[in-house]
């Protein structure tokens, strides 16, 4: 078995080893993984953090030791970028930029040394809604999880991640995780609204806000009105998502 850590800012994590591809997630920096299978220019890989898979491009990664790959996912909390942008300045005294959410403790491991703001605690419950909405605006992307480009359960695992909690990536995972409220009026600011489509098959979650309010990705990060029956667009007035299940992560 090998292990990798990615040293770049983003790289992308495709359905299949071809550049052109659907992306089902994307690795941020510091991110480590196992490489399950190794070709000529790809690898096929399982993310340490949510066990998400998919093939990576060799020339975009870096492998690394089976001790620090161990050592990486026996840390108690992880020390993660807070800021939009900060940089890290590497061995050849070049900038490179990373993005919120990435993983600066595998730093050291890379010869590499940190520039910005961090995170190395679980915070507390309330700080959810501030850490989302650093993320308004940032467009919808399939597989995206930065204020570049996101979609809906990269925004919510994110947000939970750089307060210190994990999420699966998708939002079916989501929501077998936590515990079900039996109506809205129970939810507090930081808990998970998820949505169904007509199949019954739950593909949409958000962030709930006070006052019946809800952060979430519908074309970009948005705030939207939610009640019993879903999710409601004030300006093209009508329901965008069906409510199915209202879940206590913490």
């Amino acid at each position: 078995m090998q292990y990798g850590v990615c040293h770049l800012s983003i790289v992308s994590i495709r359905i299949s080893p071809d550049d052109t591809m659907e992306m089902v997630s994307q690795l941020l920096y510091g991110e480590h993984f196992k490489v399950l299978e190794q070709r000529k220019k790809w690898s096929r890989v399982r993310v340490a953090y949510d066990g998400c898979e998919g093939w990576v491009s060799n020339n975009q990664i870096t492998l690394i030791s089976e001790e620090d790959f161990e050592h990486l996912n026996s840390q108690t909390t992880s020390k993660i970028a807070s800021d939009i942008i900060s940089h890290i300045c590497t061995e050849d005294k070049m900038l490179l930029p990373v993005l919120l959410g990435s993983m600066i403790s595998s730093a050291s491991l890379l010869g590499h040394t940190f520039e910005g703001g961090s995170i190395d605690q679980q915070l507390q419950k309330e700080h959810l809604a501030a850490i989302a909405l650093l993320y308004i605006k940032a467009p919808f992307q399939k597989g995206g999880k930065t204020p570049f480009g996101i979609d809906c359960s990269g925004f919510t695992q994110m947000v939970y991640k750089i307060n210190g909690y994990e999420l699966k990536r998708d939002a079916e995972s989501q929501s077998k995780q936590g515990e079900a409220l039996s109506f809205i009026e129970e939810s507090e600011p930081g808990d998970l609204a998820f949505f169904d489509n007509n199949e019954g098959i739950i593909d949409h979650v958000g962030i709930i806000l006070e006052d019946n309010y809800i952060i979430h990705v519908n074309g970009h990060v948005r705030i939207d009105r939610i009640d019993h029956t879903g999710i409601f667009n004030t300006e093209e007035k009508l329901y965008t998502h069906k409510l199915r299940v209202i879940k206590k992560i913490l």
